[in-house]
């Protein structure tokens, strides 16, 4: 039976440091997640204790704090995680294993394998890798399911008539003398960040581009399909070993790394996100707790090794609250203490991509202080964020999305609080995504997109942020180009921007611009195809010379959404035209008859255009818009085995 994968230099008292404290609501104030509370303390600790006595204590515990049934033949404790099973869990662990496929040492109590159990599936779907998932789940799903409430209370204070402010309650933390931990030395220069999916070919590529970093995504440039994320962790694993490799027999090309190539960062799922076919306890597991639970038990050790003990690397998505910052936080606390980690090796930066996070981000960063790597302008999912949190604002309604760029105010205003707010905690301000990629065959057009690209590139370094994400390995010498002319050092978290003063107002100002029957047009036409790749397995699609992800996706759809909803009028018609239901329809007809057009008649056949076209109006024509397109598109890419219980 394979024990946790220890690194030999981390002796057990590094497992002494036990996690911060477990918090829960206690009233209406949004400090409630930095207050202690006894009572899921105690459950916490027993949670994990059913799993891990090796870590707290005793059998006693378990029976004290959670009233389980006795224990009292506790018969196998596995190397540094402590699992303990008693021997009638683990015969029903074997029977259900023969069930799932073949687990090597049979599941876990509770644990049920719900999709496909692929060979290649047995060296990741380990038993203790899934006993530590599991007890990550036990321990923290009712903090997730805390903060999801919370976020449906929030927005419906929202609907009501309100807007984002800062909480007057942590005024104390935005006003306070206080920094981040260091930066470690491996990630001091982050200056080119490559983005892409957890797959083998772009992982190869991504690692070898000559970008500092690789942010290895299982979020919005994946479609979460259960092959993607269990054959993802296999690519990550492989790649942390640096025994990845990659044939491309059509082109008789085989991909390896090279010498020096970038560090690895993973973003799991944000925590809205479920993953239907691994059941823990009888209920789906969270997508978040799966992708880092499989990947830090796999993988920290051998990544710290090649790291001077530092690490994982990790971007956290979708946050809207500083109480989910500090859920991550326990979850690293535990997760390091399982392992034997050392207390801060595993660091983070966070996605200020939501509206509401970004009054939150000093809470954000003092809530991951000892785990913070900073803080990143995820533009696209904040331009979809901003739509949704004043959705029911019929007075805010935007532009045309290619015209909502970062010139506008209130995005300029965003990005510059951020950068003085990181720089003030000690930490790094990473910019965005340019959507332009390389164009082949069209020269003229591809040195127009790189200008843009550059262009964006240039104000980011500028205005002082201390690197960038590409969106194509191509893109990365010319993004390199910019910073290294600009940036001499290894970041800029020296320069305070100290003349950047930013106001709720300011954070919520319209960006000014033309509704136009194209841009509705443009929204549909991809929303369509990219809806339709996402439920073909692929979650990054290139169209109309952009990459397009999920994040540019929920713009199109919420705006579309928007417009339906107050009947914006379109400027620049004939005939003066509102935004109705049927205007919707009639567009999405002819945007479907574009489509085949573009991509031909046999691959339009072979595709899932018309099923993406019917899930896409839905959400547009919908009464109450939708938090997530992705949450509604999941169940069609859901597939369970035929002996799994429905």
């Amino acid at each position: 039976m394979t024990s946790w994968p220890r690194d030999p230099n981390i002796g057990p008292a590094a497992a002494a440091a036990a996690a911060g404290p477990t918090c829960t609501k206690s009233g209406a104030s949004s400090l409630s997640l930095f207050i202690p509370s006894p009572l899921l303390t105690v459950q916490s600790r027993a949670n994990f204790a059913s799993q891990s006595p090796g870590i707290f204590g005793s059998e006693a515990l378990v029976r004290e704090e959670r009233g389980l049934r006795r224990r009292s033949d506790l018969t196998s404790c596995v190397g540094g995680l402590g699992v303990c099973q008693q021997k009638e869990e683990e015969e029903a662990a074997d029977k259900a294993a023969a069930m799932a496929g073949g687990v090597r040492g049979g599941l876990p109590a509770g644990v049920e394998i719900r999709g496909e159990f692929r060979p290649c599936y047995e060296s990741i779907l380990t038993h203790e890798a899934l006993a530590f998932v599991a007890a990550l789940e036990r321990e923290f799903r009712p903090r997730v399911k805390y903060v999801l409430q919370c976020r449906k209370e929030q927005q419906a204070r929202f609907d009501a008539g309100e807007l984002p402010r800062f909480d007057p309650a942590t005024a104390a933390i935005r006003d306070g003398d206080w920094t981040c931990a260091p930066i470690p030395d491996v990630i001091a220069d982050r200056r080119v960040e490559i983005t892409g999916p957890v797959e083998r070919k772009m992982i190869i590529n991504a690692l070898n581009s000559g970008a500092k970093m690789f942010m290895a995504d299982f979020e919005d440039s994946l479609a979460p399909t259960w092959d993607n994320i269990v054959r993802g962790q296999i690519n990550l694993r492989d790649a942390v070993n640096r025994t990845i490799t990659f044939e491309d027999t059509a082109r008789n090309k085989k991909y390896e790394l090279k010498e020096k190539t970038a560090v690895l960062l993973v973003r799991p799922r944000g925590w809205h996100l479920p993953e239907a076919h691994l059941e823990i306890d009888g209920e789906p597991a969270t997508g978040a707790l799966v992708d880092f639970g499989l990947y830090y038990f796999h993988n920290q050790a051998a990544f710290r090794a090649a790291h001077g003990q530092s690490g994982p690397f990790f971007y956290l998505p979708k946050m809207q609250h500083a109480r989910e910052a500090a859920l991550w936080n326990a979850v690293f606390e535990r997760a390091q203490a399982a392992a034997g980690a050392p207390r801060g090796s595993v660091r983070a930066t966070v996605l200020i991509e939501t509206l509401p996070a970004v009054f939150q981000m000093h809470e954000i960063l003092y809530a991951l202080r000892d785990h913070s790597a900073g803080l990143n302008c995820g533009r696209w999912d904040y331009i979809f964020s901003f739509i949704k949190t004043v959705r029911a604002h019929a007075d805010r309604l935007l532009p045309d999305r290619v015209l909502v760029g970062m010139t506008q105010p209130f995005l300029r205003n965003y990005t510059e609080l951020l950068i003085q707010t990181c720089h003030r905690r000690g930490v790094h301000a990473m910019g965005g995504m340019a959507a332009q990629i390389p164009i082949r065959d069209d020269k003229a057009a591809n040195d127009k997109a790189a200008e843009l690209v550059r262009a964006d590139k240039l104000r980011e370094v500028r205005a002082g942020h201390d690197g960038t994400w590409a969106a194509h390995p191509g893109l990365v010498p010319m993004v390199l180009e910019v910073f290294d002319a600009n940036m001499p050092g290894a970041n800029q978290v020296h320069v305070k921007r100290d003349d950047v003063s930013v106001t709720c107002q300011d954070l919520l100002q319209m960006p000014k611009g033309v509704r136009t029957l194209e841009g509705l047009r443009l929204n549909t036409r991809v929303g369509v195809q990219y809806v339709a790749a996402w439920l073909g397995g692929t979650g990054s699609v290139p169209l109309y010379n952009l990459m397009e992800d999920a994040a540019t996706a929920e713009i199109s759809r919420v705006q579309n959404w928007q417009w339906i909803k107050y009947g914006a009028m379109l400027d620049g018609e004939l005939v003066p035209t509102r935004v109705t239901r049927d205007v919707f329809q009639r567009v999405l007809a002819e945007e479907l008859e574009r489509i085949e057009r573009e991509v031909g008649a046999p691959r339009f056949r072979a595709g899932r255009y018309q099923q993406a076209a019917q899930l896409f109006a839905r959400q547009c024509l919908a009464e109450q818009l939708d938090d997530f397109l992705t949450l509604d598109a999941y169940r069609h890419i859901v597939r369970l085995v035929p002996s799994s219980r429905i």
